[in-house]
């Protein structure tokens, strides 16, 4: 599993790891809209509103997300242009108490949503990009097609997430080798980390980023009394993105939909097949942005590790 600890403060972010990745570069936008105010203004059809940030992205920022799992630098067998993207960018957001989706949210001028977004379309594996979001907001993704090199899809959220990614999946190319599903509240997943978790899904046929948990972790009863400690050796907290094959995913669609059953997150799709399920050791600075606190920990991510990239 190798060293996995990462070291945080308020100050630095420091690794034992010889490991530096680099992020894709993310552009950034002209206007600066401070992050610490929720009072965004709405994003409707009826009221034709666009984010107009979002629409020139006149300079390049880059920055450097340090992590201490061990991820090799090694080529990789994953073809060119044969993964397919889908970025799920539909959720309501409501923990984060603002007046749009956290993925539209913007952290350091830029909707949370565009960096993973450039990340995966800076990646030559890439093919294309299924965005499944609302169509009010098609226009930030629609704005930026002109820095991308992938195509751009799009699909409707559904009800839960296994719909979502159900629809984004009737997008899909169908000469794609791979499709790889991301959480949009994700924008730190570094290039490096996606792919080693596509080289592992090509390998196994599924594989799913993930950190060794560092809480203890206890199972309770329905009266909130312990059940037993659980061995937190063997626990791991999943990420994305999530990686599996095509036809692998589409026959877990098909039992889990005959089945009626749900899933919380994807390859557990392919687990009811009884299919293995590789996890690929990520960083702990993928984090998914979901509460003000989140935001502000992202925030701080980049500013420091675009302080010691810029040394």
């Amino acid at each position: 599993m190798g060293h996995h600890l990462l070291h945080m403060k308020l100050t630095t972010i420091s690794s034992s790891a010889s490991f530096r990745s680099s992020n894709s570069l993310f552009p950034c936008n002209r206007h600066q809209i401070p992050t610490n105010s929720f009072h965004l203004p709405s994003h409707s059809k009826s009221s034709g509103h666009k984010i107009s940030w979002v629409q020139k992205l006149p300079r390049i920022a880059t920055a450097t997300i340090k992590c201490s799992a061990n991820i090799e630098n090694s080529s990789t067998d994953v073809k060119e242009k044969s993964v397919s993207v889908i970025l799920l960018a539909g959720g309501k957001g409501k923990r984060m108490g603002a007046s749009m989706p956290k993925q539209y949210l913007p952290l350091l001028g830029q909707p949370i949503a565009l960096y993973s977004f450039y990340t995966f379309s800076k990646m030559t594996e890439v093919k294309e990009i299924v965005v499944v979001c609302d169509p009010s907001y098609r226009d930030i993704f629609e704005d930026a097609k002109e820095n991308i090199n992938v195509n751009l899809k799009f699909a409707l959220p559904g009800k839960e997430r296994q719909d979502s990614v159900y629809n984004g999946l009737q997008e899909v190319d169908l000469k794609s080798e791979l499709v790889c599903v991301h959480d949009s509240a994700r924008p730190l997943v570094s290039s490096a980390e996606v792919k080693k978790v596509l080289k592992d899904a090509w390998i196994n046929g599924a594989a799913v980023l993930g950190v060794p948990a560092k809480a203890t972790i206890k199972e309770a009863n329905s009266e909130s009394f312990v059940v037993r400690t659980l061995d937190r050796k063997t626990l791991w907290e999943m990420q994305t993105p999530q990686v599996i094959k095509p036809d692998l995913l589409k026959k877990g669609f098909e039992l889990v939909n005959r089945g009626g059953l749900e899933v919380t997150d994807d390859v557990s799709i392919v687990e009811h097949l009884k299919h293995p399920v590789y996890i690929t050791e990520g960083c702990y600075t993928n984090i998914k942005v979901t509460t003000p606190d989140d935001l502000l920990l992202a925030e701080r991510i980049l500013n420091l590790n675009s302080g010691e990239s810029s040394k």
